[in-house]
Order: C-alpha cells, then structure tokens, then sequence
C-alpha cells in the first residue's frame, strides 16, 4: 500500500514537474537559504539519480548494443559531435566568455538526458534504442566530457581535465553499475523499488535546481547570464533538428528518428549542474538548470505533437485499409 501511494505521487509529480521545477527554482531566488546548504552535497545527490537509472537496466539492455550495434554507436557519436560543437559555435556568435561559455559547452559535453526515454516513449518512437544510447552514452560520459570540455572550453579557463575523468566515473559509472548489479541479483527486490524510483529521481533533481538557484541568486539577471536563455533554447532545438536529420541521413525509421532526435538534444543537465558547481564558479551551472527547465518543455512539445501526428497517421491507414476493401456492387 504505501509503494502503491509513493508511485502515485511520483506520477503526479512527473505530471507537472516542470512547473514543479520552475516554482522551486523561483522559490529558491527569493530564499537562497532554502537550498544554499545543499549545494556541496549535489555530487550525492546526482549519484542516486544514476543508481536509480542502473536498477532500471538489466543485462537485455546491455546485449541489444551489442545485437544492434550501428544505430546504437551511431547516435551516441552524433550525440558527441553535435551538442558540444553547437554550444561551442553558440559562445561564438553570442560573445560569451568566461563561466557564461564554460557552462554552456559544459552542458552540451554531457551525456544524454534521462528523461529521454520517457519523451521517446510518449511520442511512440523506438525505446530501447533510447535507452541503449542513454546508457552507451552516459558510461562513455568520464571520457568524452573532460575531451569534450578540454577541446571547446579550454580557451575560456583551465580544465580539470584529469579530475573531471575520475569525478564523473566516480559520481555516473559506478553507481550506474551497481544499480545494475542490484537490478541482476535481486531482480525481485529491485522491481519493487523501481516503483519508487520516479519520486526520488525528481526530489533529487529538484534539490539540485535548487541548489543552483540559491548559490547564484545574486547573478542570475546579469546582462551575460540574461543571454543564457536564448542560447539554450537554440542549443536545445537545434539537437533536436540536426539529430533528425541525421536519423533521416542513416536511413533509420520514423521510431528510431524520434529516438535519436531526443538522445542527441536532451542533456544530462543535472549532471552539468553538479561539475559546474565542483570545478567551477557557480555561475556555470545556470545554463545547465535554464537547459534542464527548458528541455522538460520542449521535449513534452515534441513528444506530444509526435504522438498526436502518429495517432492520425494510423487513423488514416485504417480509414484507407477499410475504404479499399468495401466491395463494389
């Protein structure tokens, strides 16, 4: 009974969660002290996170990589390539310098946004080729970031780059693999705690939104911090589109579009947040959480467009299917 209460209001929080995350950050502007002793415990709390993403995979989603290998490789190369070199040219035409770049290409360096499969899966697209790419994508994520971060951002400041590497293996990969070896040895157990999983996720993320808000409440309305919106918004929307058109280059199908569309555009912001706050000023994590608002929006977009226009298409195919087969008298 109380798992059954606790998932439906991890269902009721993902229903609105990001109003929820607009509300708590707007709280957290006005009262700083709210979160402000959270934020040297957001590596903790991004950790969770990704326990929580490895009790949710099992040795299936592991073997479709290796059953599936090119769209799977594919997408996280595209991954790679497009979101950092977007953010990088982004910081060119846009001027920014300074934390401002840092976290923008911050950012754009990290893995794919857990929240895709749910968009990929609302929008009726191909899940476990998201899900394959997310988890592809995110244990890469120690080695790519800090290239990633040393290759775009390294004119604006001086990367950590070996410290990078060892924190994000230490905060993504390992917990990613020990939820995973959970999930293997007590599958039973792990179902039902997977019920959960959805309300301590975004309790987490939240906490994390909150802590940025709070640690940089005195410079969020900046002239340079101001330019961030725009900036992911075109960062955001631009994956999105130069993602589908490379699933339509490969020529992959329409779910397997949808999948690669969300994997290359949706970042884990949560994550930029977290090493934005370790390595750097906190100004550099403001991107990261405007990105982790404006995501949640604009994926929610999408996936509900994609899904209505799917609806339809199939309402057309049965209409047409039962027109042609009505016999002539």
């Amino acid at each position: 009974m109380l798992m059954q209460t606790v998932s439906k209001i991890g269902n009721w929080m993902s229903k609105w969660f990001t109003l929820l995350v607009i509300l708590w950050a707007v709280v957290n502007y006005f009262l700083p002290q709210a979160s402000l002793w959270i934020a040297p415990n957001t590596s903790y709390l991004l950790g969770i996170i990704l326990f929580g993403m490895g009790l949710t995979l099992s040795k299936d989603d592991f073997a479709r990589i290796f059953k599936r290998p090119v769209p799977v490789i594919l997408g996280t190369v595209a991954h790679y390539v497009i979101m950092p070199f977007i953010a990088f040219l982004l910081c060119q035409i846009f001027h920014l310098t300074g934390a401002t770049a840092v976290g923008v290409i911050l950012v754009g360096s990290c893995p794919s946004g857990t929240s895709s499969s749910v968009m990929a899966y609302l929008a009726k697209g191909d899940v476990a080729l998201d899900v394959s790419i997310e988890a592809l994508s995110t244990l890469l994520a120690p080695i790519m970031l800090p290239l990633m971060l040393q290759f775009y951002a390294g004119r604006y400041v001086a990367i950590p780059t070996t410290q990078l590497f060892l924190s994000t293996l230490k905060i993504v990969v390992i917990p990613i693999i020990l939820g995973v070896v959970v999930h293997t040895l007590f599958s039973k157990q792990a179902a039902k705690v997977n019920m959960i999983l959805p309300l301590i996720s975004q309790l987490a993320i939240l906490a994390i939104v909150g802590a940025v808000f709070a640690a940089n409440h005195d410079d969020l309305f900046t002239a340079q911090t101001a330019l961030v919106i725009p900036v992911v918004m075109l960062h955001n929307l631009s994956g999105y589109a130069l993602g589908y058109l490379f699933g339509h280059l490969i020529r992959l199908h329409q779910p397997q579009r949808k999948a690669i569309t969300f994997e290359v555009g949706m970042q884990d912001s949560s994550l930029g947040a977290t090493l934005a706050m370790k390595y750097f000023v906190p100004a550099a994590a403001i991107p990261s959480t405007i990105f982790s608002i404006w995501h949640n929006v604009s994926g929610s977009v999408l996936s509900s467009w994609w899904r209505q226009h799917t609806t339809e298409s199939v309402k057309e195919s049965i209409r047409a299917t039962a027109s042609n087969n009505v016999p002539n008298n």
